[in-house]
């Protein structure tokens, strides 16, 4: 099996430095093998990273709907789980989801997040898998 916990290191750091794409390919790697509720849970980041890729280029209506998905799945686990926590990463999406939809709104495709607006995932001390199954 694949080493989890490398793969989903380099998803966070990959999160945090606002390359969202590298982020997702680092997840959807173990995500692939996944055979635990751990599935759903990495699913739920690839697609919160999937959407921050598509706010930094400019892709709205892709970016507002893989909020939405990421969050369907993510809100069936504990903020503090997996080694991290998802608490502000996940109040800053909820903000941004709005203000993609306000955009989207107001038919604005122009506007971009600053640098220091993409959010951060932080670690904590919840355990990492891999788990006895993962």
């Amino acid at each position: 099996m694949t080493d989890f916990v490398t793969h989903f290191r380099a998803g966070l750091d990959h999160f945090n430095a606002g390359e969202f794409w590298d982020a997702h390919e680092s997840w959807e790697t173990i995500w692939l093998e996944a055979e635990s509720e751990v599935h759903l849970f990495l699913q739920g980041l690839i697609q919160l990273a999937a959407a921050y890729h598509h706010v930094k280029r400019g892709t709205f209506p892709g970016g507002l709907r893989l909020f939405d998905a990421a969050f369907e799945k993510l809100d069936h686990f504990p903020k503090r789980w997996c080694g991290i926590d998802r608490t502000s990463v996940e109040e800053a999406a909820r903000r941004h989801r709005e203000w993609v939809a306000a955009l989207l709104a107001r038919g604005e495709r122009e506007e971009r997040l600053d640098t220091d607006d993409f959010p951060k995932i932080t670690t904590d001390d919840s355990p990492i898998p891999p788990f006895e199954h993962w």
